[in-house]
């Protein structure tokens, strides 16, 4: 009887311990994530936007025309298809990693309207290249250039407005802001107390002046310096609050944080370089004035070559 009395005691004894150490295991699980610096997505992500975004329009003018002829997609909505597809799997992954719980469907909702929104720009910006090879000067408004404002039947003209909308308006928003919504879900995930976890390893720092030189580009071109600003101020309330908590971002949240810094310093230094050109003053006469590199390029750069 002693004998299966202590059987059972030690059966007892091991199954308490068994459930005492579970909890632990758990809350040491999220620590070894947040230990790792996403290197292969960072560096992922920050190589395709810069060969599929940014490169997307530059391969269009490098390559012979005859390659591509005017009725077919050409280089650029090739890689623009790339893009649609590349960016969104490469968020969803960096939203897997994330140390903490996420809200899964706000992150699916942001997803297909990102996909809708790049895919409604794919179309508008193939045609604009289009009209670009055949005269169409950026920094002028639709009924001001010259290849367009003397069609026949003037309702042709609205026709190309509303395409001038769904590329640089709706297109945009729809694609931009569910994009930065994604980032910004993602950063709330990423705030730790361990002081190790709160540094930034050289292969980040790399890839911080690529990084945040794309979302100079990115803002500027996309004309969406205010939603920009207002992610970013985001990003500082939300850091204030999680230090009053004790905590800070990991590497990974300080490297987003600090790519966001930079851009915010380089938009600066974009508007006060061009705050005196009366042409494009005359363009981007909105809230805030931040000129799309493009429009300098055809302006300043293309008409002198």
């Amino acid at each position: 009887m002693q004998t299966a009395r202590k059987r059972r005691g030690n059966d007892s004894t091991l199954h308490t311990a068994t459930q005492n150490s579970t909890p632990v295991l758990k809350e040491n699980a999220p620590q070894k994530k947040r230990q790792r610096f996403h290197f292969d997505l960072w560096f992922c992500l920050t190589l395709q936007n810069w060969i599929l975004d940014f490169g997307r329009p530059i391969v269009m003018i490098i390559l012979p025309l005859e390659w591509f002829p005017l009725n077919k997609p050409s280089a650029g909505d090739y890689f623009h298809m790339a893009y649609n597809v590349i960016t969104p799997f490469l968020l969803l992954k960096l939203i897997e990693r994330s140390p903490r719980a996420l809200p899964r469907s706000a992150v699916y909702l942001c997803i297909i309207t990102f996909v809708m929104g790049a895919s409604i720009h794919l179309v508008g910006d193939s045609i604009n290249h289009r009209l670009i090879l055949s005269g169409y000067q950026l920094h002028l408004s639709v009924r001001e250039n010259p290849i367009i404002k003397d069609l026949k039947p003037a309702s042709l003209i609205d026709s190309f407005e509303l395409l001038y909308y769904y590329d640089e308006q709706l297109g945009h928003l729809m694609w931009y802001i569910p994009f930065f919504i994604i980032l910004f879900i993602y950063f709330t995930g990423c705030f730790t107390e361990a002081k190790e976890q709160k540094k930034i390893p050289v292969s980040g720092w790399l890839l911080l002046g690529p990084s945040a030189l794309y979302y100079w580009y990115l803002v500027t071109e996309g004309q969406i310096a205010e939603l920009f600003l207002l992610t970013f101020l985001a990003m500082v309330a939300m850091v204030i609050h999680q230090q009053r908590k004790g905590l800070s971002p990991d590497s990974n949240g300080l490297f987003l944080f600090c790519s966001f810094s930079v851009t915010v310093l380089l938009v600066a230094l974009w508007v006060v370089y061009l705050w005196n050109d009366p042409v494009l003053r005359n363009k981007y006469s909105g809230l805030i004035y931040v000129p799309e590199p493009w429009s300098y390029y055809t302006l300043h750069i293309k008409e002198n070559h």
